[in-house]
């Protein structure tokens, strides 16, 4: 992998304007520089990097750890449009800014011009105070140059020990492990990702951790290294003993600030900012983990990017403003999709939420969403859920869910149920696409009406897909979406059978009971059917095995041992049952509604067919898909299915009132 940048290019003339300068080449600083060009392909741009390697996304160092990427898969380098006046200088530190001048000195001891400073300097790893931390391998995981170190040791390494039970220690235990190696993951809180999962989700996880092989300790820490010259084991706060030679420290960042603090900029955990990223000196901006907005210093990827673009606008005199938003953190960690938003973690105030749970611990499905007055305010999810986009649309809104809603929720994990999760193209606008770079459907939407036809096309113009990569199979399902929708097979059978539904319902309104004679003189008479007790009998048998044979068609989509055929025949049979049941009953009854325990039961039977017709009729609709129809469908769906809750308790009371009285 490149280690060494290419040969600079000219600078920009002394005549012409100062250039902007950046300073830091990760992916904040690299989304400044690619702001800029965006809104301006000749800006002039001096960009500092002081690691000896080329851009790099930081997000994909444990897939590449791994091996499951190369340098291609990290790489990322500045999209440079012809006659550009960018200059790289990889691997040459800024030593001193002198504000006075507006002038910032490098390793290489030039003195560089700006007229516009951003300070992208990150972060680095936190080293905690302990005894024998300085013998040989001993390790920190946060940069390319610690990824070759741990590629090298990998090979020798017998044990590892890895403190810190956060994402990247997690990460950094699976990555070694893939390499035959025994690892031990020491967690100082009582339960993994802490600060983002609860102690279900956290279980959940743990047991997947455990499963590729990996112990974990908890509520425990490090108290001494042990060894000569090089490390020998470990020595927990709890007094037991680990033996291992190789100790990775995970165990959180601290913002680069000592530039920042020389120059007399006002600091405190970071380099303090006000909305537009800018400083105390308005020539001089900060953005990513070196930057403290609003007394908040955010290490997610995503609002980093958002205040990059933030300060590029305003450089070049667009209004701008960074509000600092709940971002969420939706990942894959050590292959488990994992997502968290809002308030969930260990500073949640109970006495303020309550908590909605839908769990299948065997399925390995953790789902929980966090109340304040119906409105939701988080929420914590383990295993794939496709409504997590529109999730963090109401998250973001502080949405209100009814009682339906968290009813559906709790029996089957789903908050919308419409069927439409999967279509990208029906997300709300503002909901988000791309989480590393804040791409809302809106904006890929736009830049598809633009022209844009592919993945890469998408990325670059919106830079969606472009960090970690988890969210192209979205961008690949709207672009699919643009196409014409097509009827699904069957639609066409469920409108005649909607057509057939509504129509025998009418006959219990139009024209009302039918009448029959009190005499049976003048042979057989179609009124036996309804008055002969014979024959109510067959016909109510014959309504009971429609039911029974309706009930495991309903439940083909939620049970899957019933998930073989096609799905549209079966829901095709399910509602043909539903006109055969009608049909049934109009004998059984001769449209005569009854008296108390008779008139509800038909009544609430009515109801049942008439709302099925109504979910028929929607599905009839799929081929001209529209806000309406998913809301019609849904609705009607889920009143169909509250309607079969009554029935069997009344059907059971009027067997028995037929047969004990």
């Amino acid at each position: 992998m490149p280690a060494l940048p290419r040969p600079a290019e000219p600078a920009p003339t002394a005549a012409g304007p100062a250039p902007i300068v950046i300073v830091g080449t990760g992916p904040v600083g690299m989304r400044v520089a690619a702001e800029l060009l965006r809104r301006d392909p000749y800006c002039p741009i001096v960009l500092y990097g002081d690691e000896p390697w080329e851009p790099y996304q930081r997000v994909r160092l444990s897939a590449l750890l791994m091996g499951e990427i190369g340098w291609s898969g990290v790489a990322n380098p500045l999209a440079l449009p012809g006659d550009h006046r960018v200059v790289q200088r990889h691997h040459c530190p800024v030593l001193a800014i002198d504000r006075e001048r507006r002038r910032v000195r490098d390793a290489a001891g030039r003195e560089q011009a700006y007229r516009a400073l951003v300070l992208a300097t990150g972060s680095r790893p936190h080293v905690p105070r302990i005894a024998g931390i300085e013998r040989a391998g001993v390790y920190t995981f946060r940069d390319m140059s610690d990824v070759q170190r741990l590629m090298a040791r990998s090979v020798r390494t017998r044990t590892t020990v890895v403190l810190g039970g956060g994402l990247l220690g997690i990460e950094a235990a699976r990555a070694l492990r893939r390499r035959r190696t025994d690892v031990v993951v020491v967690q100082h809180a009582g339960r993994l990702m802490n600060r983002h999962l609860d102690p279900p989700a956290a279980a959940l996880l743990k047991r997947h951790v455990e499963g590729l092989g990996i112990r974990v300790v908890l509520a425990d820490g490090v108290r001494d290294v042990l060894g000569g010259r090089a490390v020998e084991g470990v020595r927990l706060l709890s007094g037991s003993e680990l033996a291992c030679d190789t100790l990775v420290l995970a165990t959180g960042i601290r913002p680069n600030i000592e530039l920042a603090l020389a120059a007399g900029l006002s600091v405190g955990r970071g380099i303090r900012v006000d909305d537009a990223m800018r400083t105390i000196d308005p020539a001089i901006y900060a953005v990513g983990e070196c930057a403290e907005h609003r007394g908040q210093v955010i290490g997610l990827v995503a609002p980093g990017l958002e205040q990059a673009a933030v300060a590029a606008h305003r450089i070049l005199g667009a209004d701008a403003r960074f509000e600092a938003r709940m971002s969420p953190a939706q990942l894959k960690v050590v292959g488990l999709p994992v997502f968290s938003m809002g308030e969930v973690g260990d500073d949640e105030n109970p006495s303020a939420h309550r908590a909605v749970v839908h769990a299948r611990p065997g399925a390995g499905v953790h789902r929980r969403l966090v109340l304040a007055r119906n409105r939701i305010v988080g929420a914590v999810a383990v295993g794939d859920w496709s409504e997590l986009p529109r999730l963090q649309e109401a998250i973001t809104h502080r949405r209100r869910l009814g009682p339906m809603q968290l009813w559906r929720f709790r029996r089957e994990g789903v908050l919308w149920g419409d069927g439409n999760a999967d279509a990208v193209a029906d997300w709300p606008a503002n909901a988000t696409v791309c989480n590393c770079a804040g791409v809302t459907r809106a904006a890929l939407t736009s830049a598809i009406a633009r022209g844009c036809r592919t993945v890469e096309q998408l990325g670059a113009s919106t830079s969606a897909g472009t960090v970690c990569g988890s969210c192209r199979p979205l961008l690949a399902r709207l672009l699919g979406a643009q196409a014409p929708a097509t009827p699904r097979a069957g639609t066409r059978a469920m409108a005649a059978v909607a057509a057939s539904t509504l129509l025998l319902l009418a006959l219990f309104i139009w024209p009302g009971p039918l009448p029959h004679d009190a005499t049976v003189q003048g042979g057989w008479k179609p009124e036996v059917l309804w008055t002969d007790a014979v024959w109510k009998q067959a016909s109510g048998y014959t309504l009971l095995a429609i039911a029974a044979g309706a009930i495991p068609l309903s439940l083909r989509k939620r049970w899957a041992r019933l998930r073989v055929g096609d799905y549209g025949g079966w829901r095709l049979a399910h509602a043909g049952l539903g006109v055969a049941a009608l049909v049934v009953v109009a004998l059984h009854t001769g449209l005569h509604a009854g008296s108390h325990l008779n008139f509800w039961l038909l009544l609430c039977f009515l109801a049942l067919t008439k709302l099925g017709s109504l979910a028929a009729a929607a599905v009839a609709l799929e081929g001209v898909p529209s806000r309406w129809s998913r809301r019609a469908r849904s609705v009607s769906t889920l009143l169909h299915i509250v309607c079969t809750w009554p029935l069997p308790p009344l059907l059971a009371f009027h067997v028995l009132s037929v047969y004990y009285f």
